[in-house]
């Protein structure tokens, strides 16, 4: 199934971005606050723009934690503890985190002005080189963090230096998706060398790319598959940490909120799945041809699980990556998004593992693979919550170390597997 290219945010003046950002923020917050059960899009006046508001229980903080995008210093000091100490799993998470080629400190960035990449990365003109040149400079990041070697955080510095020097725009009908990508893994490696390293001269450089490249290409959302607006949001948020720019944490993670529900399905949202507002789908035809053709609805199905795994585990993971950076800053989402990834969590699993497909479920025959996305999820739900979650423990367990999918995930069984910070 080929995406439909979403409708594009307009290249606008920071102002005029700001202001976007903070009309949207209002009006998904007014669709979750009073609107939350409805099952179409819903018609949305000038008065919900001007008078709705995002719930303080997960509005931006007052104060942003740093380092704060999906792991925190106790975290790392954690994991940084257990790899001195050779305990599993993260010694091996660890090993294999510095053997990956990510790791090199003789790489060489590839950056270029225009990243354009096409459907299924076709063209693909810089789009695996922004990508894995992110989750190098993260991996250098966290070697810098867990190994106090000052040449790791050197290297990561070089190579976002090298992209902050060049990029300008992305552009062709993945573009949405490949800043999701990449943006949300720059704010992480970002953050960590920011706030534990002792100089970065051309921090402001690498603040004024996200600002002005990445931003305006994801906060405004999609209403392609699911997967595409919960990785935008992801870099949103990541971004918006990073800058410290509280409007633009609300108006992700007001659509995050919505783009959740619309992608779990649960029992208790009725005979159909929720949609997002704006989205179009106003017909039962039209909701079951966006859910892949899937007519019968069980907690647990996600809007791609009927397509395949892999990209339904794309969702899963920015889903989870969202809330634990939301759970730093002290804003947690876990509670509103808690029981819909428990239910995706345990039905990919369950298949996942080798259950026998029902014939009601995507005709009989499902599209396996995964990946390495269930860390993060299972961590919170299961080890900090207490949870029992028995398919999607023994996934993740038997899986382990989970290392990257050279897209957006890295390393999660070395920066989350039974952390408790």
């Amino acid at each position: 199934m080929r995406f439909h290219r979403p409708r594009r945010a307009p290249r606008t003046r920071k102002g005029i971005v700001v202001a976007i950002a903070a009309l949207v923020a209002a009006l998904v917050a007014g669709v979750i606050t009073t609107a939350a059960s409805a099952s179409t899009s819903t018609p949305v006046t000038k008065a919900a723009l001007s008078t709705a508001r995002l719930p303080a229980s997960v509005a931006a903080p007052a104060t942003f934690v740093h380092p704060g995008v999906l792991v925190s210093r106790s975290e790392l000091d954690y994991v940084k503890s257990q790899v001195n100490a050779g305990a599993e799993p993260w010694k091996s998470a660890n090993t294999q985190m510095m053997a990956s080629s990510y790791a090199s400190l003789s790489r060489i960035p590839k950056p270029r002005a225009v990243v354009e990449c096409g459907s299924y990365s076709n063209p693909n003109y810089g789009c695996t080189d922004e990508r894995q040149d992110a989750i190098a400079a993260y991996t250098d990041a966290l070697a810098w963090y867990l190994t106090g070697n000052a040449a790791y955080a050197k290297e990561s510095i070089t190579i976002m230096d090298a992209w902050s020097a060049v990029i300008t725009s992305h552009t062709n009908s993945n573009a949405p998706l490949q800043t999701g990508w990449a943006g949300s893994v720059w704010p992480r490696a970002a953050e960590i060398i920011r706030y534990t390293y002792t100089s970065w001269p051309n921090v402001n450089r690498f603040a004024t790319m996200l600002r002005t490249v990445y931003l305006p290409e994801v906060i405004n959302g999609s209403n392609s598959n699911g997967n595409w607006e919960l990785s935008m949001m992801e870099a949103a948020v990541g971004i918006s940490v990073f800058l410290n720019d509280k409007t633009d944490y609300d108006s992700a993670v007001a659509r995050y909120l919505n783009r959740v529900q619309a992608y779990i399905y649960l029992s208790s949202d009725g005979a159909l799945p929720k949609t997002v507002p704006g989205s179009g789908l106003t017909t039962s035809s039209q909701i079951i041809k966006y859910w892949q053709g899937q007519s019968t609805f069980v907690s647990g199905l996600t809007q791609e699980t009927c397509r395949d795994f892999t990209h339904t585990g794309y969702g899963i993971a920015a889903i989870s990556e969202v809330a634990e950076t939301s759970r730093i800053q002290g804003v947690s989402l876990y509670p509103q998004i808690g029981p819909r990834l428990q239910q995706a969590l345990g039905f990919q699993a369950k298949y996942q593992l080798g259950a026998a497909v029902p014939s009601w479920l995507c005709g009989g025959k499902l599209n396996l693979g995964l990946g390495p996305v269930t860390e993060v999820g299972f961590n919170e739900l299961h080890f900090r919550e207490g949870i029992a979650m028995t398919n999607t423990q023994t996934l993740t367990e038997s899986q382990r170390p989970q290392g990257t999918d050279d897209l957006f995930v890295a390393w999660e069984t070395l920066t989350h597997a039974d952390n408790p910070n």
